[in-house]
């Protein structure tokens, strides 16, 4: 029998992760061969059933007619049946956590390290899978036309309705893209408050006060707020939602006392301007923060909230 039941849950591991955001429920040729070749490789170094050294003709076959048969073969359609709600289901909540990753990965102290074509979903395996070309032409295109909400603070341009657009068609991976290139963009502005400010963890507070990560960095009166979800499975239910609005994040709240001075910021991926009034003391509600937009970078009202240029890089 093969592949053994380790090998055959360590593919189905594999599965979930890789699948392509945009792959529908047919995969492409291209995909099965890469899932075919990293199978191998996996079961050559695991050693127990064959290796690079003593290999089994009759394991890698059988393991390689597996994968076929799954993805393509006649017993295709019922698998494929089964697993693809569930992997649906994963890759919805694997993009939320690579969201939080970027907002927190942006706004921490040290050095933000994005890989070569990292803008987008990247759902590569292990070398030498990783190291397939990127499609920069994509990118750029992408880049290209979203552009005028980057460089342009004119009201014109309803930046609300750009990322609601952005997240109903979320494969295409628009939606990470541009928090990377605005937040870049404003790192780069600001190299000061990211380079020497402060780093301040803001307390939550409510109902699902352990679902939320927040922090400031601060450089004087200047500051910058980041707001990432976490753990967010229980929150967006069955049906897959979004984590923002009143409807999910209820009474949770920010506790800015003593964590930051201003009172006034810009969300830089929706354009909302923010101001937390004194009689508050301090306390901004999670849904305020993320009222469209899963995660958030707010900037304080003395820093220009984008870079105004044009170059693409």
């Amino acid at each position: 029998m093969a592949p053994d039941r380790s090998d055959e849950y360590l593919y189905y591991q594999a599965l979930l992760g890789a699948w392509p955001a945009d792959c529908g429920d047919h995969p492409e040729a291209d995909f099965v061969k890469r899932m075919r070749q990293y199978m191998h490789k996996a079961t050559q170094e695991k050693k127990v059933h064959t290796s690079w050294i003593n290999p089994s003709a009759d394991y890698d076959a059988a393991v390689a007619n597996f994968v076929e048969q799954t993805l393509a073969g006649t017993r295709s359609k019922p698998f494929l049946a089964q697993f693809l709600p569930f992997e649906q289901r994963i890759a919805f909540l694997g993009t939320m956590n690579s969201l939080s990753q970027l907002i927190l990965k942006i706004a921490s102290p040290g050095v933000a390290d994005f890989y070569q074509g990292a803008e987008l979903w990247d759902v590569s395996l292990v070398d030498p899978d990783n190291r397939r070309p990127v499609d920069f032409a994509v990118r750029a295109s992408q880049l290209e036309q979203m552009l005028p909400l980057l460089c342009d603070s004119s009201p014109r341009f309803d930046m609300t309705a750009a990322v609601t657009e952005m997240l109903e068609h979320w494969t295409d991976g628009r939606i990470k893209q541009f928090p990377t290139v605005a937040g870049l963009r404003f790192r780069r502005q600001h190299s000061e408050l990211f380079l020497r400010g402060d780093y301040l963890p803001i307390t939550v507070a409510g109902k699902h006060a352990d679902h939320v990560v927040s922090f400031a960095r601060t450089l004087g009166q200047d500051a910058v707020l980041a707001v990432a979800p976490r753990l967010v499975a229980t929150l967006v239910g069955p049906e897959g939602r979004w984590p923002f609005g009143q409807s999910v994040w209820g009474d949770t709240e920010l506790e800015l006392s003593g964590a930051s001075q201003p009172r006034s910021y810009r969300n830089l991926f929706t354009g909302a301007e923010l101001t937390f009034p004194p009689e508050n003391r301090g306390r901004v509600g999670v849904a305020d923060v993320l009222g469209v937009c899963p995660v958030a970078l707010l900037a304080s009202s003395g820093l220009a909230p984008r870079v105004l240029e044009r170059r693409i890089l």
